[in-house]
């Protein structure tokens, strides 16, 4: 279904709530928020890493042509060079001796390599630098060369020799202060793919960035494969430690967020939950502006972050909708705040019934800084039950092999699983787990390490149907009861009250109604006739809890680090009429949705 969820080791949450202020946006000329998404990197949290060579093709229908260039301070891209309308695909190569070959269609330029087609890294360079890429052109057209920009300067090269002896052979009749030069351990050329034919060189040094837009035609909107996917924007590439290729999808903000909401939700889910994701995911990225800034990117494209895949691949059912462009065309520009900035806004796939205050996972008091990183009950998620593959789920270990996985990594040795000790918070989720081992010793597993040390998929379980709790009974009071609504008066009847929500809206009040306490419990409530007209919502037990026996069995529910948003509760949410900004504010208590 293309849902996502953020999965973050317990190091890089704590970061999470620690993380200096971000920067403020780059804007263009164009008033536009610019975004820098790391397409291939040495950064962990990047599928592709570093590459010899990396690839462009035009998507057909979409114009052609490529220009070349850099970006400046404020993400303009200033133009270089350019090519012919006609060409629709370029490889960008590291200056070292690469071979080309194609295997099934897919092109590789390699130092490894067997190939008659080579791109050398040693060339003739003319005298003296031009003051135009025009006057450049005519010169290399002279002696079949290619313009190169070296430190700022506008320089005329011939041939790509592998060696500056085959270079030096070469120079019989080149103007007689030609001479053989090669590049810093930071240059890069551009091919025509599948050739030896440079079109454009640069090199300016450590903090060279060299820019890739594509078309040449001004089409109204481009889209480029690269590495097996479509990108709007344009391609930013460095060699960060003077090794292999870094790439950086540069891009505008809403062009980003469509790329995120389609992958991270459902891309045919329901308008207002994909609304609510696209306003989650803009507000992330927005606070995170900063965070793989010394890989020379702000974001990354999977989990870590949050998935991106530009405008999808080749498959009909993958990639931006209707609907899911939809929802980002119609909250361009809103984000969520708390006290007038931006809020640290996290989501997973589910809850399995309820959220997680951030302090329990954690292990951070973010009560004053982050009050809205709250747990809530959650009577929503369980509408789709159905259709949610992770809920429920079971994950069983005999006694020897839950001793296997932790002596694995040093825990426990030379003795065996004894009993585990289960503290669970008011919601119901288990926030630590104590070992006790057989020769009287123990080892504590905190909240934020409970999945991996399990291999759970979230926080909300039991264990051999210990920690479960009874359904808590509706708040119903009796015939003429009244009930007291916000220490302000009391109601002796429903009918005839209305409910004022916090986009404004108004409805009239039925039969039932719910009541959600301080720590996020929701209950049912009814006025006269003895009966609340609703159902009961389950309230697990809270407390600490022991087990034991020759096999645990963990059955629980929900996906992922159990703060901030349910992504099938915002589904059922808006299957039953909620706005995105009431889901919103559903799941983060207190804060306000509006433009940035």
């Amino acid at each position: 279904m293309g849902k996502r969820l953020i999965q973050l080791a317990a190091a890089a949450l704590a970061v999470c709530l620690m993380i200096p202020p971000s920067r403020a946006a780059t804007v263009n000329w164009n008033g536009e928020a610019m975004i820098r998404v790391g397409l291939a990197s040495s950064n962990d949290h990047v599928p592709t890493g570093e590459l010899e060579a990396a690839h462009l093709e035009n998507n057909t229908g979409y114009g052609s042509g490529y220009r070349f260039g850099y970006y400046d301070s404020g993400l303009n891209f200033v133009e270089l060079a350019r090519t012919e309308a006609s060409l629709t695909q370029v490889s960008v190569l590291k200056t070292q001796n690469l071979y080309y070959s194609s295997s099934q269609g897919k092109a590789t330029y390699s130092s490894s390599a067997v190939s008659n087609i080579v791109v050398g890294c040693f060339h003739i360079q003319l005298e003296g630098s031009f003051r135009t890429y025009a006057e450049a052109e005519l010169a290399a057209a002279s002696y079949g060369g290619f313009v190169a920009w070296i430190d700022g300067a506008y320089q005329v090269r011939v041939g790509a020799y592998t060696t500056k002896a085959a270079a030096e052979a070469a120079m019989a009749g080149m103007p007689g202060a030609a001479r053989v030069v090669g590049t810093s351990s930071y240059g890069m050329s551009v091919v025509k793919t599948g050739s030896d034919q440079i079109l454009f060189q640069y090199d300016c040094g450590e903090s060279g960035r060299l820019a890739i837009q594509p078309d040449v035609s001004g089409a109204g909107e481009t889209r480029t494969w690269f590495a097996g996917y479509k990108y709007r924007g344009g391609f930013q590439y460095h060699r960060r430690t003077g090794g292999n290729l870094t790439v950086v999808n540069v891009l505008g903000l809403e062009d980003y967020i469509n790329g995120v909401v389609c992958y991270e939700m459902g891309r045919e889910w329901p308008l207002e939950a994909l609304k609510a994701q696209a306003i989650c995911a803009r507000t992330y990225v927005m606070k995170n502006l900063n965070k793989h800034n010394s890989y020379g990117f702000d974001i990354c494209p999977s989990d870590s972050c949050q998935v991106y895949h530009g405008m999808g691949s080749n498959r009909t059912d993958y990639g931006p909708s209707e609907v899911s462009m939809r929802a980002v065309a119609e909250t361009a520009g809103m984000v969520v705040k708390y006290g007038g900035k931006l809020a640290e806004v996290f989501y997973v796939s589910s809850f399995g019934g309820a959220s997680e205050d951030a302090k329990n996972i954690w292990g951070t008091d973010t009560v004053s800084e982050y009050p809205y990183l709250r747990g809530v009950m959650d009577p929503y998620e369980a509408d789709l039950d159905s259709v949610n593959p992770q809920s429920p789920w079971t994950v069983t270990y005999t006694a020897s092999q839950l001793t296997q996985r932790f002596q694995k990594d040093g825990m426990g040795i030379g003795t065996s699983v004894d009993r585990l000790e289960l503290t669970y918070s008011e919601l119901g989720n288990v926030i630590r787990v104590v070992v006790r081992w057989a020769n009287g010793q123990s080892t504590t597993v905190s909240a934020s390490n409970i999945r991996s040390r399990f291999d759970v998929k979230s926080i909300r379980f039991t264990v051999n149907g210990a920690g479960t709790g009874s359904p808590a009974a509706p708040t119903v009071p009796s015939d003429g009861e009244s009930i007291s609504v916000n220490d302000a008066g009391r109601l002796d009847s429903l009918n005839g009250k209305y409910v004022l929500f916090g986009n404004g809206s108004v409805s009239q009040l039925g039969g039932s109604a719910y009541a959600i306490s301080g720590t996020g419990t929701v209950s049912a409530i009814g006025i006269g006739g003895g009966s609340s007209g609703g159902t009961s919502v389950t309230q697990p037990g809270s407390g600490t809890v022991t087990v034991s026996g020759s096999t645990y069995v963990f059955n629980g529910g929900g996906w992922g680090h159990q703060v901030g948003m349910s992504q099938y509760g915002a589904n059922a949410m808006a299957r039953r009429s909620f706005s995105a900004n009431e889901i919103i504010t559903f799941y983060f208590p207190g804060v306000q949705v509006g433009h940035y």
